[in-house]
């Protein structure tokens, strides 16, 4: 199926048609952003045994950025507290210890009736019959490729430098636009 004979569904919707606001408080249209780009998107907290791969993501960010690759991260406060900082202290937080330049989203949550929009698409079973489910963690990352389309998701403990998501996100770079 390609995107020009998609039916009018739910399910086909493209996940990254959604506005959500920068940490900084600005509202932005994800598929008006990151048009043309691979996105890597992560739910991320500062507190968290996973929070090193910070480190990981600001490295794919420097090696593929000029390439088209995008890495969003998205501070969730919903697992045990981990992200519990406003928003001057994560992009304080992101700067200092891992240099990070990476585009940060403001702190929603990712699971629930508040979860913010673009994540009850990614976890609904109707919206996303390839990747459903709830968040399981932080650090939880999809990749979607050109168009905007989910191509891929990485379970938390997947490490942003490891071969499956480095080539999967090289895969989706040498695809035309």
């Amino acid at each position: 199926m390609n995107g020009t004979t998609l039916a009018a569904n739910t399910a086909d919707a493209k996940p990254l048609d959604e506005d959500m606001k920068t940490l900084d408080g600005k509202t932005v249209n994800l598929a008006d952003k990151y048009k043309d780009k691979v996105v890597l998107l992560v739910n991320v907290a500062s507190k968290c045994g996973l929070t090193p791969q910070y480190e990981q993501l600001e490295a794919l960010h420097d090696k593929y950025g000029k390439q088209g690759l995008a890495i969003v991260g998205v501070p969730c406060n919903q697992f045990n507290g981990q992200e519990p900082g406003t928003s001057d202290e994560i992009a304080q937080f992101c700067k200092d210890r891992y240099g990070v330049e990476f585009d940060l989203m403001a702190k929603v949550d990712v699971n629930g009736p508040e979860a913010a929009s673009l994540y009850k698409h990614l976890t609904s079973k109707k919206s996303n019959p390839k990747f459903p489910g709830d968040i399981t963690w932080n650090f939880e990352k999809f990749l979607f490729n050109r168009d905007g389309e989910l191509v891929a998701r990485f379970a938390p403990k997947v490490k942003p430098d490891s071969r499956e998501v480095v080539e999967t996100i090289e895969s989706e770079l040498a695809k035309p636009n």
